[in-house]
Formats: C-alpha cells, sequence, structure tokens
C-alpha cells in the first residue's frame, strides 16, 4: 500500500503496531508448528518448547512429533524405526523439568502423558501461524510420497468441509495510533452474572407489557433496544446500558405503542381478517373505558367501535379486502386517542426498564472490579500519538486475571464448552476459526491458557444478546455471501467489515459491539468510535433507525476530513414504503459515487445463526431488494471506483448457487413480499429480522407518536429548566 500523501514529510508509510523481533532461529516448519528456542538458567543451556502441547526438550524437536492432545495414545503414529526405547519423541530426550511446569487451567493439555511409550507422532492441532493459509486445498491434494530420508507430512487433525472466511487477507485500512482501551478484562463469572441479569431484565419488560398493556413485548424488541441504546450509551457495561439521554427509549416507545390496543398479525384468510377488526374495535373499546381519556377521545372510539360492530353483525357477505378496509379507517380513527391514553403507561414501561439495567450495570462493575488483582485507578490521559499504523485489534489498558477453568468437550461436530453448567455450543469450523483469529490477535496469552474462558465469554455474550427464542436474534449476525466477499475483495480492494463480530466475520480484521471480548479475536471496536483515514470497508449494519442515523453521519464525517482513497459500500435492504432516513440520506449524499439494486429473491444472505446451525441452513434467499451504495472521497473514487466491469463481477457474484437454491429459505417470521403487500393490514406494524439487521416500517398514525413522543420530551426538559 502506498504511504498517505497527506502525512508529514518526516512521516513514513503506516507501520505494524507490534515491534518487529529478532529472526526466529528455528526452521519455519518448526515455528509454525508452536515450537520457539529458550534458554534454561538452571541448567545454562538453551531447550526448545512448544507452546501449544506444552512440550519441553532439550534437543531440536523433529517434524511430525507426537501431538499428545489429538492422539494421546499414539495410535496415528508411524512406527518407530529404531532408537534406545527410553527415549521418548521419536528418539529425543525430554527435558526433565518440563514435568514440574503446571499448565494453565484452559491451556490444551489435558492429561500427562508417558511420551517414552510413545511412538514418532502427528503435528499439534493448534491452527496455523500466518503465513500458511490454512484448508487451502484438500489433503490428497498436495500429498507427497514419502521417502526414508523425509518424513511423511501429518494430516490435519481436523479440516472444515466448507470455509466461510479468508483470515489470510492483509488489511489495507490506516488509522492513527490510539491508546488502549479502559474496559475492564472479560470473566467467566462476571458474563455468568451478566447473563442471568439480562434474562432477569427480559422477563421484566415481558411482566410489565403485561400488567400495563395486556400484550405480549413485540418480537425482538428488547434486541433492539439494547442497540439502539448503545449508540447513545456513556456507560462501563458492554452490553447493559446505564447512561443515556433521553432516558425513554423513542425505539421500544414506537414499538410498544405499534402493539396498542391489539397486535395485528398477518392476514391470509377472510375469517382472519373478520377476527381481527372484531377483536381490534372490542380492545379499543375497552381500553378507552378502562384509562383516563378525554371525553372528546370517549366520544370517538367508542362510536367507531359501536358502528365497526354493527357493520359486523348485519355484513357478513364482505370479502377479505372489505375487512382490510375497514380495519384500517378503525385504526386511523381510533389510532391517535388510543395512544394518546396509553403515552404514559409506555413510557413508564420504558422507563422502568432503564432504571433496571443501570442497577444491573452498576452491580455487575462492582463484582467485576472486586475480582481484579489491580483495579483501575485515575490517571491523566496521555494525548494519542498521531502517527499512522494499519488498523490493529483493540487492546486493555488493564492485565488479565487469573480465568477459571472452562471444560471442553466434542459432540459429533459441535464443540461444547461448560462453565459452572452453563454449556455454550459452536461448531467445530467456527471453533477452528476463532482459535486462529486469536493466534492473529491476542498478544497475552501466547499458551493459550486463557483460551477457552475467553471463547466461552464470546459464545455466551451474543447468546445472550440475540435471547433464547427460536431464530431470535439471527438477523443481528447475518452477512454477505462468501463470492460477494471474494468480489468485493478483488475488485474493490475490501479488506474490512464495519459490522461484523468473530462468528460472522470473513476477514480477521473487522469493528464490533463488543471491543472488551472481540478484541482477542480481531475486533478494532466498534465503528462508530473507529476513524480510519484511508482503505476500503463493507458495511452491512443491523437495520436499527438510530443506529443507522448515525453510521451514515460518521461515514459524512470520515470522508470530509480525509484526503487519502477511502471507500466505504455499504448494503442495506431497498425499503420503499417508507423509505428509510439513512437510506435517502445516502442517496442525497455528495459522496455517492453509484447506487445498484439487487432484485428480491435473485440473492442469499449468511445465517445469523452460521456458528451453530446445520450446513444446509447456512444460506437463505433474501425476500426483498437490496441497495448497494459506494460512498467514496475523490482518491477513493479515483482508486476504487464502480466502474461496468466492476459492476458486473459484483452483480454475478450475488446470483444464488444452484447447488444450494434447494434448500435456502428466509428465517423467522416472512418477510413483506411486493406482491403480498395487499395481505397485510396497512403497513408492517413491527420490525422485522433480516439479514441486515432489524427492519422497521412504520404504519401511518406512527407519524403522530413521534410527534407525541417529542412533545413529551420537551414539557420534560421545560419542567425541568423550571424547577
Amino acid at each position: 500500500m502506498l504511504p498517505p500523501s497527506g502525512s508529514t514529510s518526516t512521516q513514513g508509510p503506516p507501520l505494524s503496531p507490534s515491534t518487529t523481533s529478532k529472526p526466529p532461529e528455528l526452521p519455519d516448519e518448526l515455528v509454525q508448528a508452536g515450537w520457539a528456542k529458550c534458554w534454561s538458567r538452571r541448567e545454562n543451556r538453551p531447550y526448545y518448547f512448544n507452546r501449544f502441547t506444552n512440550q519441553s526438550l532439550w534437543e531440536v524437536p523433529v517434524l511430525g512429533q507426537h501431538d499428545v492432545i489429538s492422539d494421546p495414545l499414539g495410535l496415528n503414529a508411524a512406527p518407530a524405526e529404531g532408537g534406545d526405547s527410553n527415549l521418548g519423541n521419536g528418539g529425543q530426550r525430554k527435558r526433565q523439568s518440563s514435568e514440574e511446569q503446571g499448565a494453565g487451567p484452559n491451556s490444551f493439555k489435558r492429561a500427562k502423558v508417558n511420551l517414552s511409550l510413545l511412538v514418532e507422532p502427528t503435528t499439534p492441532i493448534s491452527p496455523s501461524t500466518p503465513g500458511g493459509k490454512p484448508w487451502s486445498a484438500a489433503p490428497e491434494e498436495k500429498q507427497t510420497p514419502a521417502t526414508p530420508t523425509t518424513p511423511s507430512p501429518a494430516p490435519v487433525p481436523y479440516r472444515p468441509a466448507v470455509v466461510y472466511w479468508d483470515l489470510d487477507i492483509q488489511t489495507n485500512a490506516v488509522i492513527r495510533e490510539r491508546r488502549p482501551a479502559n474496559h475492564l478484562p472479560p470473566h467467566p463469572e462476571i458474563e455468568l452474572q451478566r447473563a442471568q441479569l439480562v434474562t432477569k431484565l427480559r422477563q421484566h419488560y415481558h411482566e410489565l407489557c403485561h400488567q400495563r398493556e395486556g400484550i405480549d413485548p413485540p418480537r425482538e424488541s428488547f434486541n433492539r433496544w439494547l442497540l439502539e441504546r448503545k449508540v447513545i450509551d456513556k456507560g462501563h457495561d458492554p452490553l447493559l446500558p446505564s447512561d443515556c439521554d433521553p432516558v425513554i427509549s423513542p425505539s421500544m416507545f414506537r414499538e410498544v405503542m405499534n402493539d396498542i390496543p391489539i397486535r395485528l398479525s398477518r392476514i391470509k384468510y377472510k375469517e382472519e381478517a373478520r377476527k381481527l377488526l372484531f377483536k381490534y374495535a372490542e380492545a379499543a373499546k375497552k381500553m378507552i373505558d378502562s384509562r383516563n381519556a378525554s371525553p372528546e377521545s370517549r366520544k370517538v372510539v367508542k362510536w367507531n367501535a359501536e358502528d365497526t360492530m354493527s357493520w359486523l353483525r348485519r355484513d357478513h357477505s364482505a370479502s377479505k379486502e372489505d375487512y382490510m378496509d375497514r380495519l384500517e379507517h378503525l385504526r386511523q380513527q381510533c389510532g391517535p386517542h388510543v395512544a394518546a391514553v396509553a403515552k404514559d403507561s409506555v413510557e413508564g414501561i420504558c422507563s422502568k426498564i432503564y432504571q433496571l439495567s443501570a442497577e444491573y450495570s452498576r452491580r455487575l462493575r462492582q463484582t467485576h472490579l472486586s475480582l481484579l488483582q489491580d483495579p483501575p485507578t485515575e490517571a491523566c490521559a496521555s494525548p494519542p500519538q498521531s502517527r499512522l499504523v494499519y488498523c490493529y485489534p483493540v487492546r486493555l489498558t488493564l492485565p488479565s486475571p487469573p480465568l477459571p477453568r472452562v471444560e471442553l468437550h466434542f459432540e459429533n461436530d459441535m464443540a461444547c464448552l461448560r462453565f459452572r453448567g452453563e454449556m455454550v455450543k459452536v461448531n467445530r469450523g467456527h471453533f477452528s476459526k476463532l482459535e486462529l483469529l486469536y493466534r492473529y490477535s491476542c498478544i497475552d496469552d501466547p499458551r493459550f491458557e486463557k483460551f477457552l474462558s475467553r471463547v466461552w465469554c464470546l459464545l455466551k455474550r451474543y447468546q445472550v444478546m440475540f435471547g433464547s427464542g427460536a431464530n431470535e436474534g439471527t438477523g443481528l449476525q447475518g452477512a454477505l455471501p462468501v463470492p460477494v466477499f471474494e468480489a468485493l475483495n478483488r475488485q474493490f480492494g475490501v479488506s474490512f467489515e464495519c459490522f461484523a463480530s468473530p462468528l460472522n466475520c470473513y476477514f480477521k480484521q473487522f469493528c464490533s459491539a463488543f471491543p472488551d471480548i472481540d478484541g482477542f479475536f480481531g475486533s478494532r471496536g466498534p465503528f462508530l468510535s473507529f476513524g480510519p483515514v484511508s482503505g476500503s470497508f463493507e458495511a452491512n449494519p443491523p437495520f436499527c433507525e438510530e443506529l443507522m442515523d448515525a453510521m451514515v453521519t460518521h461515514f459524512e464525517d470520515l470522508l470530509d476530513h480525509s484526503t487519502e482513497p477511502l471507500s466505504f459500500i455499504v448494503f442495506v435492504p431497498e425499503w420503499r414504503d417508507p423509505v428509510t432516513p439513512a437510506l435517502t440520506r445516502m442517496e442525497g449524499s455528495r459522496f455517492l459515487r453509484h447506487q445498484m439494486s439487487v432484485p428480491a429473491y435473485e440473492h442469499e444472505y449468511r445465517s445469523g445463526s452460521q456458528h451453530i446451525c446445520k450446513r444446509e441452513d447456512m444460506y437463505y434467499r433474501a425476500v426483498h431488494g437490496t441497495a448497494v451504495l459506494f460512498l467514496q472521497n475523490e482518491a477513493g473514487f479515483a482508486k476504487w471506483g464502480p466502474t461496468p466491469e466492476r459492476l458486473a463481477e459484483l452483480t454475478a457474484a450475488y446470483r444464488p448457487s444452484s447447488s444450494r437454491s434447494s434448500s435456502l429459505s428466509s428465517p423467522g417470521p416472512a418477510h413483506v413480499a411486493p406482491a403480498d403487500r395487499d395481505s397485510w393490514v396497512g403497513l408492517p406494524l413491527w420490525p422485522h429480522p433480516s439479514p441486515f439487521g432489524l427492519l422497521f416500517h412504520v404504519p401511518l398514525f406512527d407519524l403522530y407518536l413521534s410527534c407525541l413522543f417529542r412533545l413529551s420530551l420537551t414539557s420534560t426538559c421545560s419542567t425541568s429548566v423550571t424547577s
């Protein structure tokens, strides 16, 4: 990559944040297998240590040495050709003091093995080091016949059938060097307590909706509340919001109001439309009678409800369209009055959930600080350095304390990690991916002693954020197909994902929601706090209105302040009725270079539960169109401009694979296809999961709700100022 031209004359090209080390004293093959040359102070001579198996040898190790993890009994080892029977490891003498060394509680060493009984062994199960391309070809493709002088290549212990990532692609994202983050290091005890508190908070939300409004919480509205709150939250907890202004969430307020007085579901048949119309009229009348409503509101709602019931009793020949039209008319007449009487109650729900979240966050932080050996102290923050470097994972200021043991076992194709009876699962392919990401990114755990604990924390965090419902939260983690990523990298130089996680990322450099735990697996932190100077980026955000709006503002700011090549390729659902504010802003941006549309049902996405789902459920068709927008500054447009040839390859990469066409389906609730628009009552009344995240579609009277919410905030602020 060329050095940024905007830097000063004394500043060279971007540097790597890690310091350079002296060249290794061992062959590359041994270094990749985990061996390193060390010095024994007791014996005053060198020895060799394997950081994957915790083996120590006085003599130079031999390739193909036995792996005590994957084959503790030596069943896969080749028979030894000879040598002293008292010497283990294929005739090499084991370093005696290694028996006295205790591996960490989460290291991969499971039990002591008498290596003198083992014959010539295989390679460690650990992933390959940077530089070697893992799983690039089938085992039989690159086998070379063994010769008496050359040991046969060791088989790979586990090889994913299909790889959905390419971690060898280097980044072209350049940033200004930044200070380590002040997040508290993750701990399984704290993560377990956080999971329990978030589950308790979900239950409180469910109970409040039932007690106060007589409805179930809108599907995934709690997940969207977490997303919307974290956009403005200044608190310390990575998941629970605790310092937000305003306290009342616009997202939660809007969604609960949409389901009052009843939730309007998708209508397929005439009888369903008739029943739904009757229930809405009955619920609106009951609600207006039981609340402190104005005489005018009571009059309007009662008259319309009674007129609707009278019409239902006398007209039995109406069609489904007649019932839908009548229901839409009833909603327009009664909706504003019902919303007015429910406003205070719904605001109380939003406020109560936020206050509980803040209390839980405070409690978690106190417990977390008590576990740290060196609690954080208030210190003057040094100004960040201005030198340019290639982006690097988040580093934490505080050292990680000793972590408790996490058990690992495998069930068929799943890796199961257990801590205090709480089990999380991930398929073995993604478990191997996490090993690779940890190898690339983690700098404080070279022996992988904390690896299992951190993987458990990572999986538990995302499991809690998703929720426990069927297919719940999977829209938060949907991803583009692998061919699209390949085309983006090949044609537009994309090497970075703005919204991803260690579980669904394609590149090893990405931004994610939880820097405290994701940083050990390659995360560069939340995108809204990430400030690249140059580079080519892909953005496929969770579709939360507040997050999307903040994302567009961040794009505009970055593009406006950089003279180096900077490019963002954004993927959002192409909803036009109504159009989303973020899409409108991007279409009117002065940095928009091109916009293309991918039709509905003609492209696919990877499931958000790809780390635990079956292979046949990995992809599903998108039932809505996708808008692809190219936001670039002048230098970025000159370098990665959307030419017709590049766009043609990107479009071709989007075509679904014929081998997967028979098993593609959309998870979760059905989306609204253009042909089915008339099968819905008005517009969709609650957000729907999508491969981009979360889709909001606002009913007609939501304009009234928005004005009502803003007026409430204005009156609250004026009251506080007066007091």
